[in-house]
């Protein structure tokens, strides 16, 4: 009986490997070995989050992020692939392998770690309220029972729900599909402030001309980082590499002042 047993254990055992042969070895990380294969690296970003990744006139995708993977991506070999996704649901896209990496301001935060792979820090952000600019607010406890708006998703969201005195004296959030809808509602009045990222709030405000202005008090202080899939260690290790080598040569600082006027990267420093 023991021996019908084992035979039969062999030679289910010897099915599944069949039938799955082509599948990855658990364990194993081939993460680089994708990308390099295929010759693309495919990035996914929210493509109207100006200046980090967004369309510009011509509806060709740019930005500061898009000139570093640029760059990142000569450097591997390969080519680029901006893919744009729903902000909301940027998790899952990595999940499915719809893209390799998520590289559009994205907030690293304790929760994202547990789930995702990041690079280093390469620059600082702050999560901020964007006003209209004759509006009597000045601070955070000026907004009770006001009315903010923010991106679905976005790591505003989350400053907000990590001050719960803030959140619990609001009248109401409103969440909009990305940051310059909730700029245009705030615009026509339908909100009395935007809770946005500091890069895109002063790009917003310059690009616009409107009389926008930024609260002095930050909702939360922030890094970007590029997120992996969690375990994608190899490819996290490839683009890491090449950044250390773009900051080191002055790379990133032409590109960064090309962008923001100044080198405002913190690689290496």
């Amino acid at each position: 009986m023991k021996r019908f047993l084992t035979v039969l254990l062999v030679a289910v055992t010897g099915l599944a490997l069949f039938a799955n042969g082509n599948q990855e070895v658990p364990g194993k990380d081939d993460s680089l070995d994708k990308v390099m294969k295929k010759g693309v690296f495919v990035l996914g970003l929210d493509d109207s989050f100006p200046p980090m990744g967004y369309r510009n006139d011509d509806n060709e995708i740019v930005g500061f992020d898009i000139d570093l993977a640029k760059e990142v991506t000569k450097r591997m070999g390969v080519e680029l692939k901006c893919q744009p996704i729903d902000w909301n649901s940027k998790e899952q896209e990595l999940a499915t392998g719809n893209i390799d990496c998520i590289w559009n301001g994205f907030t690293i935060t304790p929760e994202r770690e547990k789930v995702l792979t990041f690079t280093k820090p390469y620059m600082n952000n702050a999560q901020v309220l964007v006003v209209k600019g004759n509006a009597p607010y000045q601070a955070l406890a000026d907004f009770a029972g006001k009315t903010i708006g923010v991106q679905a998703g976005s790591s505003s969201n989350d400053a907000i729900d990590a001050n719960v005195q803030f959140k619990s004296s609001l009248k109401q959030i409103i969440d909009f599909k990305d940051n310059l809808t909730a700029l245009m509602d705030l615009q026509s009045g339908g909100v009395d402030a935007v809770a946005v990222d500091l890069m895109v709030a002063t790009d917003n405000i310059k690009r616009s001309g409107k009389d926008f202005r930024i609260l002095k008090q930050t909702l939360a202080d922030e890094q970007f980082g590029v997120g992996f899939r969690k375990g994608d260690l190899a490819l996290r290790d490839k683009v890491q590499e090449e950044l250390d080598a773009m900051a080191n040569d002055g790379t990133m600082a032409k590109i960064s002042t090309q962008w923001f006027g100044s080198d405002i990267t913190v690689i290496g420093k």
